[in-house]
């Protein structure tokens, strides 16, 4: 699997990470595009290979910079390398955090002027810097804002200035503000606002903040409102905000990468459930002047032939509503308006904040083209409505984690009400979504016909208590820390593997697991199909584990070993459903 991959400046060299066996471990390359020269980096004054998490180039192709990871797989340290392509090469040590509920990465301005390195937990983070200008006198950083706690900050440079988003003084959401370019800067920082003196962005429900570009002439800014994705572009010389429009009323849209900050002009990648990706550029001052750069060949594939919707449920609070996105064939919606009950296939995350886009994806078509109405919940633990979706007290974190199992099983009676029965539904979900669906079929077995539970986060309350468990203590900031009372007694009450029921039927399951996986440790589906088949021996259907013996958290990197893999999950699902033929 290829990680981060970044041209040098001259663009001579290619600096690429590659992991060859899925524990997310990288070797560092670096390869020169005239020559087609390979050179794996070693440890200075070793054979050893150097294994990174991150890399950046400095100012110019002699310098590198690079992440490392601690014992417990966490980034924490930022190196530079200078003359790295020497037989003598030194490195410098800039930057650790020993706190182990910290995640670092490093990331370079789009300016080129600045190289910084950001901390974070869940809920606080720190961000310091050093000027490309000094890398080669100076290896001190500098910081942009102490942390504080529970104050959240990431940070771009453009202007001679710091263009910050944050949570600062406890907003629902990240306000966007800027400040001179110097350390230590909190004190300074202000509101960004328009020609009315309206803040762009100011934390408010209203509308979300993720992410800022910082161009010459325009700063563009990718968010949330409505629980769509969106794109706005702020003129620096009218000082006004416009968001990008398109025809559809749900979407999924985003920047891709721009390595430039001298640019007239914008790429983003837009799609739909039922629209394959493009990759268009927009003009930033007028963002009528569009042209498709290139859209993706979906052999077979006919758009006028399917449909979607976005509706929401009302979940058992009888306040809050849960978006869905749903698409399916014509064919089987008018099947739908004739009376006729269909299989539906619900999938789910609703954790750390992660939206689950209303996008394209081909690998459903073989379900759809089967009949199956393909269900998106986008349930609280997300971030689809903003950062209040996720923190408490309403969200789904901490202590109000129950309330992403809780809509998920209400979208799943919602179905069965409207479109199908539980012999017909099915359920899936992966990782963090893995424990959503074991929660969710403890909870209402009898609503699901299949469940499948990739790499899932099962055994929640074991798995917590065990610091010395790769990436355990940094997780205690998302689900709570078991050893205190309150957090390990609430994580009893959901925890997959400690609530299985006797004496119900349970959905067939399909579990899956890698052996080489650092993040969910194979251990956890073996435990729960154990746990499952034990507790109902009499259950007649199925629960079937499959282990990768050479695969990590995120499956194969090969695309045709992960349509094979994927194939075993289908099979295993369209067979339980009776739909295989």
């Amino acid at each position: 699997s290829v990680g981060r991959v970044k041209p040098s400046p001259s663009q001579t060299y290619i600096a690429y990470a590659v992991d060859f066996s899925g524990d997310e471990k990288y070797e560092m390359h670096v390869r020169n595009l005239e020559t087609g020269e390979d050179v794996a980096l070693t440890e200075v004054a070793s054979d050893d290979l150097l294994e990174v998490d991150g890399l950046l180039w400095g100012k110019d192709d002699d310098t590198l910079y690079y992440m490392t990871m601690d014992e417990f797989h966490r980034p924490y340290r930022l190196y530079q390398r200078k003359d790295w392509k020497s037989d003598a090469p030194t490195d410098t040590l800039l930057k650790e955090e020993l706190d182990d509920l910290f995640w670092c990465s490093s990331y370079k301005s789009l300016d080129g002027k600045y190289i910084f390195f950001d901390t974070a937990s869940k809920e606080t983070s720190e961000v310091w810097y050093l000027s490309t200008e000094d890398e080669s006198s100076v290896t001190e950083m500098k910081c942009v804002a102490k942390r504080r706690n529970k104050v959240l900050y990431e940070v771009e440079h453009g202007d001679d200035s710091w263009y910050v988003w944050t949570n600062v003084d406890g907003s629902p959401n990240m306000k966007l503000m800027s400040s001179p370019a110097t350390a230590d800067s909190a004190a300074n920082w202000e509101l960004v606002v328009d020609a009315n003196g309206t803040p762009l962005f100011d934390g408010s429900l209203a509308k979300s903040l993720d992410s800022v570009t910082v161009l010459n002439t325009h700063v563009v800014i990718e968010g949330r409102e409505g629980g769509i994705p969106r794109v706005w572009v702020y003129s620096k010389e009218t000082k006004k905000m416009k968001m990008l429009s398109f025809d559809e009323d749900a979407y999924d849209v985003g920047m891709l990468a721009h390595f430039e900050a001298d640019t007239k002009s914008i790429a983003v990648s837009y799609d739909s459930l039922v629209t394959p990706p493009s990759s268009i550029e927009i003009s930033l001052d007028d963002d009528s002047q569009r042209t498709v750069l290139k859209t993706k060949a979906v052999p077979g594939y006919d758009k006028g032939s399917y449909g979607c919707d976005r509706m929401e449920v009302l979940s058992r609070d009888g306040e809050t509503k849960v978006p869905i996105s749903v698409v399916y064939s014509n064919e089987t919606m008018e099947k739908v308006k004739a009376g006729e009950r269909v299989p539906v296939h619900l999938y789910g995350y609703g954790s750390y904040g992660a939206c689950m886009e209303a996008d394209f994806d081909t690998t459903r078509l073989p379900l759809i083209k089967r009949g199956m109405i393909y269900v998106i919940a986008h349930i609280r633990g997300g971030g689809e409505m903003g950062r209040q979706w996720y923190e408490e007290p309403n969200g789904a974190k901490y202590l109000c984690k129950k309330n992403t199992f809780n809509d998920f099983v209400d979208v799943a009676k919602f179905l069965v009400d409207t479109w199908t029965t539980p012999e017909m539904l099915s359920c899936e979900g992966r990782s963090a979504g893995g424990l959503l669906i074991g929660a969710s079929i403890n909870q209402a077995p009898e609503l699901f016909k299949c469940a499948i539970l990739g790499v899932p986060f099962v055994d929640v309350a074991v798995t917590m208590t065990d610091s010395t468990i790769p990436l355990t203590s940094g997780e205690w900031v998302e689900w709570g820390n078991p050893n205190e009372e309150k957090y390990h007694q609430y994580m009893m009450e959901y925890s997959p593997m400690n609530n299985v029921q006797k004496g119900k039927t349970y959905p067939a399951c399909w579990l899956t697991g890698g052996l080489n996986d650092p993040r969910v440790a194979y251990w956890e589906p073996a435990k729960m199909t154990a746990t499952l088949r034990h507790a109902n021996p009499d259950n007649e259907n199925p629960i079937c584990m499959k282990l990768d013996l050479s695969a990590g958290h995120f499956s194969a990197s090969d695309r045709y070993k992960y349509f094979r893999e994927l194939a075993y999950d289908y099979s295993f699902l369209l067979d339980q459903l009776k739909l295989a033929n």
